[in-house]
């Protein structure tokens, strides 16, 4: 199956275009620049398309993603700290971002003559991010086969979806993902922050895996915190 894979350089979806190249016929990664402050992932999914010999593409939204605001992702908002299931992390949220790339991946995959989009969607989002829920993705297949009837036959692919992000390193280790090579946190800076709720997530799902973690955080020990805060709340 000829597969295009949505790639933001972050541990999931890097793991996806690995396991695809071995599993399917991995034809490019596309990436977006919505002006997300932590621009720096598109880096790690440009050097993870030319680990495994594919194009890149990197489409420019950040005309959209600038009217796209409220979400601390794109606005001059704090990242909050703490677990991804707290509700403060809602103000990661950004409006339709995945609806908005995968219509555009669909496109891309459409006229380049690709038969899949695979995008890296877990189980884990599914508490802040309504676009990463199994009855969206199910939605949006449908749809997709809709715009394209009598044009292109291209389906969405979404292994993770009903997985927990344990079970992508996992995944991923097998398939022999260089996950030092990919980068999550929200904030961007020099090193991973380790206290943002995605950071929290990363560190966890190696310590469920039990899959050593090659990252470097600035805050290591943090997310034994948020998650003991969570479990009390």
């Amino acid at each position: 199956m000829k597969t295009l894979v949505i790639c933001s350089g972050g541990l999931d979806s890097v793991s996806l275009a690995h396991i695809t190249a071995d599993e399917h016929e991995l034809t490019r990664l596309v990436s977006f620049d919505y002006g997300q402050r932590h621009r720096k992932e598109v880096q790690f999914a440009e050097a993870a398309a030319k680990r495994l010999g594919v194009p890149f593409h990197l489409i420019d939204m950040r005309g959209i993603g600038a009217e796209l605001s409220g979400s601390a992702l794109t606005d001059d908002v704090d990242v909050p700290d703490g677990h991804y299931a707290e509700e403060t992390m809602r103000i990661t949220v950004v409006p339709n971002r995945n609806a908005i790339m995968l219509a555009i991946g669909f496109g891309l995959a459409a006229a380049q003559g690709d038969e899949a989009v695979a995008t890296a969607v877990h189980g884990g989002d599914h508490f802040i991010y309504p676009d990463c829920r199994p009855g969206f993705t199910r939605a949006f297949d449908a749809m997709q086969q809709a715009a394209l009837d009598g044009y292109a036959d291209v389906r969405l692919h979404t292994p993770f979806v009903e997985r927990s992000k344990a079970d992508i390193v996992r995944q991923g280790a097998r398939h022999n993902t260089p996950f030092a090579e990919t980068w999550s946190c929200y904030k961007g800076g020099a090193l991973h922050c380790g206290r943002c709720g995605t950071c929290v997530e990363r560190r966890e799902a190696f310590d469920l895996a039990g899959v050593e973690d090659p990252t470097a955080y600035a805050d290591p020990d943090y997310w034994r915190t948020a998650i003991a805060a969570r479990k009390e709340g």
